[in-house]
């Protein structure tokens, strides 16, 4: 039977405006505070004598973690329904945010920056949220949804950046940490009205597939492959600028406000590019829209690297490229749901955004390694738009009809 008419998908649902709401709290709380991680890079690294790498590793770490434990996170999600992956996602973060305060040591920074936060993240983000979305909302409205929900992320980096940036200043990098630790355990009672129906008492609904089934099915996939390798090159290019980018403009005799405003201008035109490609993920191609993104971004930073780097020309850079930050997300989830239906779908989501972590690992390491072997970000800049490059054409082969199943099956290398 066609992926798009699983079983499991007729259960109760929750009304889609408690799934909005609630799913947009959680994600534009903790992506907001993912995204202003850049801003300690320089006060941290100042104050304990370390270097840039040491302060990038964890980072990477972070994003790495990130993406270990969102397979695991969808797995549970899958299973035991969100509610409880969510809420135990808010505990570790506000206990990663407290270690990062307190860490006296690289490894110990590493340790809570990155894998714990990293695990955090993994329960209160896009694969999770999604997979309710993917459940809760009919198929002809899910692109739509997924993208109000990467809006709320979006919306979250625009929000807290500047508030980020205003608690260092106010108060010192330590205490700003701590405050957001206590904030974010407002995403647990929020959590409450994501618990779904069909997973009352702990119980999975019935399925045509075990997890090793919609797996192997998944891994064997060609498009499946595809849309792997494209979300890589969107964590490599999002997680290097969100972090380096603040370094980048004060190395070039740029204020320290300069970067933060950059950052929430980012959040808030990705607002616009998330939800514009969601609603739009409904009428076109999606794997169109992809391609469209990847090669535009290529574009974007080509023409960034070559202008005189003024105020202007990064607030410029910066709107432009809010509309393609965190626009690969709707597309590329509702083409996972589209092809293999929503009973896994934190699980497949999770195997998906792990490449883009993988991605995100590399940019945000290879930024600091780099710099402290050339004393620039030259080297990462051009990485950054061949692999823009390469994205826009790998997606552009993606079948996004659903897979068959049963006796009318196409063959896996599809």
């Amino acid at each position: 039977m066609p992926a798009s008419t699983l079983p499991s998908t007729q259960a109760p649902r929750l009304s889609a405006a408690q799934v909005l709401v609630c799913g947009a709290f959680i994600v534009t709380l903790s992506m907001g505070i993912r995204h202003g991680f850049g801003l300690w890079l320089q006060p941290i690294t100042q104050a304990q004598g370390w270097s840039r790498e040491t302060f990038s590793f964890a980072l990477a770490i972070q994003n790495l973690s990130w993406g270990v434990f969102g397979i695991f996170a969808g797995m549970a999600a899958d299973r035991f329904g969100a509610f409880r992956v969510i809420v135990g996602g808010a505990v570790l973060y506000a206990l990663g945010l407290v270690g990062m305060a307190l860490s006296s040591t690289s490894l110990m920074f590493a340790l809570t920056a990155g894998v714990l936060i990293g695990a955090a993240q993994a329960g209160t983000t896009y694969a999770v949220v999604y997979g309710v979305i993917g459940r809760q909302i009919p198929a002809e409205k899910r692109s739509w949804a997924m993208g109000v929900a990467a809006a709320a992320g979006s919306f979250g980096q625009f929000l807290m950046v500047p508030v980020e940036g205003w608690l260092i200043r106010g108060f010192g990098w330590q205490e700003a940490l701590l405050a957001l630790a206590v904030a974010v355990l407002l995403i647990a009672p929020m959590a409450r009205g994501m618990r779904e129906p069909g997973f009352a008492g702990g119980a999975a609904p019935v399925r045509e597939q075990s997890i090793v089934q919609a797996l192997r099915e998944a891994l064997r996939y060609r498009s499946f492959q595809l849309l792997m390798a494209g979300y890589f090159v969107c964590g490599f290019q999002v997680v290097f600028i969100g972090v380096h980018m603040p370094s980048y403009l004060k190395d070039h005799g740029l204020q320290p406000q300069v970067a933060s405003y950059a950052l929430a201008l980012i959040g808030l035109f990705n607002v616009v590019g998330t939800y514009a490609a969601g609603a739009l993920g409904q009428r076109l191609a999606k794997r169109h829209i992809l391609a469209f993104i990847y090669l535009t971004r290529a574009v974007v930073i080509s023409v960034f690297l070559m202008a005189p780097l003024t105020p202007t020309s990064v607030y410029v850079f910066s709107a432009v490229m809010g509309l393609l930050w965190l626009s690969t997300v709707p597309p590329t989830n509702a083409m996972v749901a589209q092809i293999f239906g929503v009973a896994h779908m934190s699980m497949l989501g999770g195997f998906v955004f792990f490449s883009h972590q993988i991605g995100s690992f590399m940019g945000v390491w290879l930024g600091g390694v780099l710099y402290d072997q050339t004393g620039s970000y030259d080297i990462v800049w051009y990485i950054a738009i061949a692999l823009g490059v390469f994205a826009a054409l790998i997606n552009l082969p993606v079948r996004e009809t659903p897979i068959l199943r049963g006796p009318q099956r196409v063959g896996v290398g599809a």
